[in-house]
């Protein structure tokens, strides 16, 4: 049998290999406590790193578009345009065949053409009444083919395509593809004349060249240093002119900046009806 002194030495053993299990348990703990926060600092280190460089990185808000200058328009009507010398009446116009018709529209009757006298158009667009006056001493031709598109309804619902508000100031409409490429499908001659100067108030048509006149005009509100090579064939009243003057103030995208200048009207310019008054 073990002696007295043989129990003691095992007792004391046995707990020393307890009390060395338990400080390896502890050292053990204190390990993984401590492997833990160094992980929850390393992930919210990791987490702001990547937090702060992808603010660095997200573009910043575009910036709100320049505000357009303000637009100068003079408030004087130019002085009525008139001929130096009077037309004979009557007149011979021509509408030639000139490529495909933007819309389905037959070209007004040619021949003899009355060079006398006054026509009264009302334009209802979507802003407002632009109410115009043909003058058949200016231009027999271009005021016959307005007014025969007009009752065939060729401008309503279309829209004017192109503002300019600087150097040139007038509103282009007339166009139904609103491209400002489409026409009636005929052309007719120029009834230009030499000391012609163009104003606040003209309604001139537009051309791409000489004697190519269609369905396209353009309202002249301000300035307009132009070369007398557009017809003069009516002018525009007072009310339709502060309709227009709106229209500018309200600018343009600048779509045809880069070649003929100005853009698309900010707001949209639609005919509603074009009424030829009795």
């Amino acid at each position: 049998m073990p002696s007295n002194e043989q129990r003691r030495q095992a007792a004391k053993r046995k707990l020393e290999r307890q009390l060395e299990r338990r400080a390896a348990q502890a050292k053990r703990r204190r390990m993984i406590t401590a492997g833990t926060t160094i992980a929850v600092v390393i992930v919210v280190v990791v987490g702001v790193f990547y937090f702060t460089r992808s603010g660095e990185d997200t573009p910043a808000a575009a910036p709100p578009p320049p505000a357009q200058p303000e637009i100068q328009i003079p408030t004087e009507l130019a002085p009525p345009p008139s001929r130096p010398t009077p037309l004979p009446d009557p007149v011979s116009c021509e509408y030639r065949p000139e490529g495909e018709p933007a819309k389905p529209v037959q070209p007004p009757e040619g021949g003899e053409v009355s060079s006398t006298g006054t026509v009264g158009v009302t334009m209802r667009t979507s802003q407002g009444e632009i109410p115009v006056t043909l003058d058949r001493a200016l231009a027999p031709c271009a005021v016959n083919s307005f007014v025969s598109l007009a009752e065939q309804n060729y401008f309503d619902q279309t829209s004017c395509h192109r503002i300019s508000t600087e150097g040139l100031q007038m509103l282009q409409c007339g166009d139904p593809t609103g491209q400002g490429t489409g026409g009636p499908g005929y052309a007719f001659d120029d009834e230009t004349f030499p000391e012609l100067q163009y104003g606040r108030g003209y309604l001139a048509m537009a051309n791409s060249g000489a004697n190519t006149n269609g369905s396209q005009f353009f309202m002249v509100y301000g300035e307009a240093p132009l070369p007398p090579d557009y017809t003069v064939f009516g002018t525009i009243s007072e009310e339709g002119l502060q309709v227009i003057d709106e229209v500018a103030r309200q600018g343009h995208d600048g779509s045809f900046d880069s070649s003929a200048g100005g853009g698309k009207p900010n707001v949209d310019v639609t005919f509603e009806d074009v009424v030829v008054n009795a």
